[in-house]
């Protein structure tokens, strides 16, 4: 109804030629093809403020082979003007006379009609020759050729990196051992032993069960005392080869030397024979470790007195 009222109106109205509609396709090409989009409408210059526009429903106008996209929108341009289209596609080949546009204006009192002329639109056919037309496969990407600039960042990059994991595997370890070494040189070796000793003098270790672990427990401590008293490589030596190495020691008494042969023959009996101890033995075990200790760094100190004096 709204759009017979305008066409009515204008009819009384005065008709005044304002031009051409322009039609502008969203996608510019040479040929319009079916379903290609375009904007049909109208410019209106010099529009005084207060001015209303009247615009006919442009639906009714089209169907099924001219497709109304979008209806009127009205913008406006930066130099005061007014914009006026509605979007359009053909959906069929052929030649599209478009319609008038007219627009009644009204300013203050006055009311007059705009028309712009319709614009023709010849949609052309696809030019596609069915007999000797050959569908031909998706072609997959191009693989440019990679130049020595673009691969070279890549290729400093993972040789750096495997250098730093190389580094860190060799390193890492040595400072590491330097660390835990300097670690242990803040106690003096018999300080640290006697420390180590003390946590095996509970009798929970004399059960058969856990007998293995108090003998091995006992006589490593020894051995690594051993070791940094002495510069004997106890920790690599059979309890035979210890012993022969220890002998040569003026340190340790005949008595001493005997009795901790003994432990450590016991000792590899339990861990190796399944053999097990009695109590009196394991009672008298970590004491002769503690005395032995006491004994020898104590000889260690009369020594050093002496080349001082």
């Amino acid at each position: 109804m709204k759009g017979i009222a305008l066409i009515v109106l204008s009819l009384v109205l005065d008709i005044i030629p304002a031009g051409e509609a322009f039609l502008k396709a969203l996608q510019p090409r040479d040929s319009v093809l079916v379903a290609d989009q375009f904007d049909y409408g109208f410019t209106l210059e010099a529009v005084e403020e207060g001015t209303t526009l009247g615009l006919e429903d442009f639906e009714p106008l089209c169907n099924d082979t001219l497709v109304l996209i979008r209806n009127w929108q009205i913008d406006t341009l930066k130099n005061g003007d007014i914009c006026g289209s509605v979007r359009l596609a053909p959906f069929e080949e052929g030649l599209f006379a478009l319609p008038s546009i007219y627009v009644i204006r009204q300013q203050g009192e006055r009311v007059d009609t705009l028309r712009y002329v319709g614009q023709t639109l010849e949609v052309c056919p696809m030019q596609v020759d069915t007999a000797t037309f050959q569908i031909h496969p998706l072609k997959g990407q191009i693989n440019y050729p990679l130049s020595f600039a673009e691969l070279a960042p890549y290729i400093f990059g993972g040789l750096s990196g495997i250098g730093l994991l190389i580094l860190a595997i060799i390193y890492l370890p040595r400072l590491f051992r330097k660390k835990s070494a300097r670690e242990q040189q803040k106690d003096h070796p018999h300080v640290v032993a006697l420390r180590e000793l003390d946590r095996y003098r509970s009798d929970k270790y004399w059960a058969p069960a856990q007998q293995k672990a108090f003998y091995s427990g006992i006589t490593d401590i020894l051995k690594t005392y051993i070791d940094q008293r002495f510069s004997i490589d106890a920790p690599e030596m059979t309890t035979e080869e210890l012993f022969k190495e220890l002998k040569s020691c003026p340190e340790v008494d005949t008595d001493l030397y005997l009795s901790l042969k003994e432990l450590f023959e016991r000792a590899d009996f339990v861990k190796f024979a399944k053999f097990v101890a009695d109590d009196k033995d394991n009672a008298q075990a970590v004491p002769l470790c503690v005395r032995f200790v006491t004994s020898t760094y104590q000889a260690q100190i009369e020594e050093e007195s002496k080349n001082v004096l």
